[in-house]
């Protein structure tokens, strides 16, 4: 699992920041990829990734406000671009109204696609559990911003144990069919009468990641209950320390609000994205670290910035984190 960030910007593109979208790779786990957001210029970021647009299978929109979908009709028209066989049908889910504006710009422009857009439209009456398969669940909740915006929640179901093979091999268990039924759960008596106990074998389950990506909003309650426990948040991060009026009033949020939220919801990453074009390098350099006076766990991302999330022992999640791009 990996997130990958498109545009971190907010607001207009920059010279180091695109608007706002990012990726969810879930290339191991079901081989797709997840979108959150679509600004303006987003699929000429992707061509400057690994992304495969018939990969990406979900957009997940926050809001309706130009910086977060005026890059789908593109999007969607280049995704189309594509040899027959690589041709995959599409969900976007986000707020009452994406349908529209996505139908009719392809209607006006006379673009066809060759594939299938489920639309899953929601108003601040039809939130929650928006999405579930048999890994991943996905809750939407409403934010605090100018217009109707939300955040998502996405959780991974918990992971089955994994199975010891050196260990088997040690009892006495060649490999072979066996080796598929106590991986099942199911005991084995090998020729000798050794009674193999699968349980003694396969580690026990691995909880699932969770991750919080918020939309655009003023620091609120639903920040927090959205990113309770969450292994990563993914937090606007506007303005700036004493900028508290200025983010209120243009329904944004600081970077000491931010971290806030982080340290209420008990989060274990914090990474902040929807940065004005007004802070330069030094200037993020400040904005992590006074976040990191109220969570130590706070890093600004760049434009095409990834981050890995592997299991580790004892200890929860290891980050890794590729090098800055900006």
């Amino acid at each position: 699992m990996e997130l990958q960030f498109l545009g971190t910007g907010a607001g207009q593109p920059a010279k180091a920041r695109n608007v706002s979208s990012l990726v969810l790779k879930l290339l191991n786990e079901i081989d797709q990829v997840w979108m959150f957001d679509c600004g303006e210029g987003t699929q000429r970021q992707i061509l400057d990734t690994t992304i495969k647009p018939r990969k990406v299978r979900k957009i997940f929109i926050t809001h309706l406000h130009g910086d977060h979908v005026l890059g789908l009709p593109g999007f969607l028209a280049s995704r189309s671009f594509q040899a027959s066989e690589e041709q995959t049908d599409l969900d976007i889910y986000g707020p009452v109204g994406i349908r529209s504006m996505v139908l009719n710009t392809l209607k006006l422009s006379g673009t066809r696609l060759p594939y299938r857009i489920n639309f899953h439209e929601f108003d601040a009456l039809s939130l929650g559990k928006i999405l579930e398969t048999d890994k991943f669940t996905v809750y939407a909740e409403k934010l605090d911003h100018t217009i109707f915006c939300v955040g998502y929640r996405v959780v991974q179901k918990d992971l089955e144990g994994t199975l010891d093979a050196e260990k088997l091999k040690a009892a006495g268990l060649p490999f072979g069919p066996l080796f598929g039924k106590v991986k099942n759960g199911q005991d084995v008596v090998l020729e000798d009468g050794t009674k193999i106990i699968a349980k003694d074998y396969i580690s026990d389950p691995r909880k699932g990641k969770v991750l919080a990506i918020l939309g655009d909003t003023r620091k609120c309650h639903a920040s927090v209950r959205l990113a309770l426990g969450a292994d990563i948040l993914v937090h606007e991060s506007t303005y700036g320390r004493g900028d508290e009026r200025l983010a209120r009033n243009h329904g944004h949020s600081t970077n000491m609000q931010a971290a806030q939220v982080a340290k209420d919801a008990s989060a274990k990453r914090l990474l902040m994205n929807h940065i004005s074009a007004r802070f330069l390098a030094r200037d993020v350099r400040q904005l992590e670290a006074d976040a990191r006076g109220i969570f130590e766990n706070s890093k600004v991302v760049w434009d095409l910035e990834e981050v890995e999330i592997w299991h580790r022992k004892n200890s929860g999640w290891l980050l890794l984190q590729g090098p800055r791009v900006a």
